[in-house]
């Protein structure tokens, strides 16, 4: 992957050569991800939210697409002028830590998009003084583990009943996470 600055975004190069836009999430964006999650299959709607949230209601678009750049921070990736991924974190009551979730369109999952996104969420966590993430994630979502393990930041996981709480500090990136 290879990134560019573009007035729009970042210019994120996939291995492929395919190009996309990254960028900040902003409130005019709430028709666009409407589309986007009309066109997730049933199976990364379930991987996402846990259970088959087909529509977003607008109370849900606005808190989605209307965050501080602080304390909820979130970004898009674009394609085309269709949004392909969306991550974001939310502060959590401790104010050192966050929980991250993400969500990348099917024909655009396994190029790498969640991780650099985890990166560059990461990136401006440990800016505001977030030191730490959490994610829920069911178990059977082997690929976005793999995302939190394989970012390099230690990890720390619990599995209850089909979903496993991920932990991350983020404030050292090490070469070596369990």
């Amino acid at each position: 992957m290879h990134l560019e600055q573009e007035s729009a975004g970042e210019i994120l190069a996939l291995g492929d050569g395919t190009q996309a836009t990254v960028r900040p999430i902003a409130p005019g964006d709430g028709a666009a991800l409407l589309r986007f999650h009309a066109h997730l299959s049933r199976r990364s709607v379930q991987m996402r939210y846990f259970y088959p949230h087909l529509q977003l209601g607008t109370d849900e678009v606005d808190h989605l697409t209307q965050v501080d750049g602080t304390n909820r921070v979130a970004f898009v990736v674009e394609r085309d002028g269709d949004l392909i991924a969306v991550a974001r974190y939310d502060r959590l009551g401790d104010p050192t830590t966050a929980e991250v979730a993400f969500v990348v369109a099917d024909g655009w999952q396994h190029h790498g998009i969640a991780s650099y996104l985890l990166q560059r969420l990461a990136s401006c966590a440990k800016e505001v003084g977030i030191a730490a993430f959490t994610a829920e994630v069911l178990a059977e979502n082997a690929p976005m583990l793999a995302v939190f393990h394989q970012a390099g930041f230690p990890v720390k996981t619990r599995c209850e009943q089909g979903t496993v709480s991920v932990s991350m500090a983020i404030g050292a990136k090490t070469e070596d996470a369990d």
